[in-house]
Parts: C-alpha cells; structure tokens; sequence
C-alpha cells in the first residue's frame, strides 16, 4: 500500500501535467499572389471637403510642376503621386468664379500648385541643407544663394499650402498657346530673363517665370513696368474680388481670406484616391 508521502506527489504530478497549454499548430504562411493590391488611404490620410480643381472646372488649365522635374529641385517632389490641382470645395468655388470673370477679358486661369502635403514640405526642408544640389539655380534662383531661400520667405515651412486654400496660378490667353514640353537637360535660363527668352511658358507675361526667387517676383516690385505690370494687377483684381489675398513677395501665390482650415496642415498625397 503505497505511503501517504507517496500518493500526495503522485497528484502532484498529475495536476502539473494538466496545467500544461497544448502545443498549438503553427499557421502556414500566407502564399504570394501575384497582383498586389493598391492600398486605399486610411481615413487620415484623406482630405476632407476637397475636390479635383479640374472636376469642379474643367475650363481651368493645370501645370502641376511639382509632380515633374521642372522645378526648383529639379525631380518630381514626395507627395506628388498625380499632376492634380486639390482645393477645399470654398476655394474651388472662388476659383470658378475667378475663372468665370477672367473668360469675359479673354484670358483663363492656370494652376500650378495647389494643395501641397506636408510630406513635400519636409522634402523641401531636406533638400535646403544640401548644399550640393544646385542642379536648377540658374533658372530658379540665379542672384541667390540657396541657403537664404527660407530665411528670405520664398519656401515655407509650414506652409498655407498644407492647409488646402492657397494656390500658385497664373492667366493664359484664350485660346491658350502651346507650351513646348520641358526636357531634362535642357539649357536652364534665368526666370528673371525677358520673356522671349526665359522658358516658354504659355502664361501672359508677368515679368518673371513661376518660382522665381527673386524681389522682380514680389507682386508690386517697380522695376515690373508696361504689360507685365498690369498683368500682374489683372490677376491681383480678379483674385481680390473672388476673396483671395495675395503673398506680396510672389505674383503667383494666392489665399482664400475666408479658409475653412485655418490651422489644419494635412499630409495626405497629392491623388485623386486622398479626396474625401
């Protein structure tokens, strides 16, 4: 007859061995297939409220330059997944009916940024202090030495841009002339130069190119005279009676006064799939 001591670890034993988890079988991996799904943005990352400019107003051109090469960096920007004009549905709205009042002068507007994530920002600020990449400075900021383009108010960081109201446009005449493509390589002439010589871009002469950086961009400089003053004035007007606001040191940049995202900055890419 076994002893007490005996039968007491007995039990022991055999409660331990029914306290033990079961080993759990091991899922199989899922297998590859051989389409992957495009990721849809999260609710995050999309844009409330906004609309595709040329959705709204198809009559508005759009030159979206930051999702090409030809630009101040010289390489399409991150953010930029599509050449797309985004805009609160209030400023697309003002913009029509910019577009509207410019239509009866002969002209038409054209864009060329709107919306600007944060991402692309950040990218801006990145390449500001890399003194090497200088790769478009004899177009963009001829007279200006690179680290001065912040501190000099002509790159932001934030910027009005994130906030989805603000824009960079311009005006064509109606019917718009051609504009040759921008070729990669091509030889780069001062955004400063006079207007047969500088890149041939198909906007009413405004004295300077877009995203020029440079005091003959601020919207009132003196040394803007003739036509490409009152160029200058035209859109101004047009823009102020439709409640937007000019960036004095830009001809081309304008705000909706009334924004409904006065302190919001969003992130989401510049696509059709991030309008809400």
């Amino acid at each position: 007859m076994p002893t007490r001591v005996a039968v007491v670890l007995a039990f022991a034993v055999l409660l331990g061995g029914c306290s033990r988890s079961e080993p759990r079988p091991v899922p199989a991996a899922p297998q590859p297939t051989s389409v992957s799904p495009t990721p849809s943005p999260s609710p995050a990352e999309r844009l409330p409220g906004f609309v595709v400019l040329t959705d709204l107003d198809p009559r508005i051109q759009a030159d979206i330059r930051y999702a090409t090469p030809h630009n101040f960096v010289g390489r399409p920007i991150t953010g930029y997944r599509e050449p797309l004009c985004l805009l609160t549905r209030q400023a697309a709205e003002a913009l029509r009916r910019v577009q509207d009042a410019a239509l009866t002068g002969g002209h038409s507007l054209k864009v060329y940024d709107c919306y600007r994530p944060q991402p692309a920002v950040d990218d801006f600020v990145a390449w500001s202090k890399r003194p090497d990449e200088q790769q478009t400075k004899a177009e963009f900021y001829p007279d200006l030495a690179k680290n001065r383009l912040f501190a000099d108010g002509y790159i932001g960081a934030p910027t009005a841009h994130s906030r989805g109201s603000t824009l960079d446009l311009t005006l064509v005449d109606e019917p718009a002339a051609s504009q040759p493509p921008y070729r990669v390589g091509q030889p780069l002439v001062a955004c400063t130069a006079p207007r047969g010589q500088r890149f041939a871009d198909n906007s009413i002469d405004m004295g300077t190119g877009f995203d020029c950086f440079d005091p003959r961009a601020h919207t009132a400089d003196p040394r803007i005279t003739g036509t490409a003053r009152d160029n200058r004035r035209l859109l101004q007007r047009l823009m102020t009676d439709a409640g937007f606001v000019n960036y004095d040191r830009e001809w081309w940049h304008y705000s909706l006064s009334d924004e409904p995202y006065p302190d919001t900055f969003f992130a989401a890419p510049v696509a059709r799939s991030s309008v809400g």
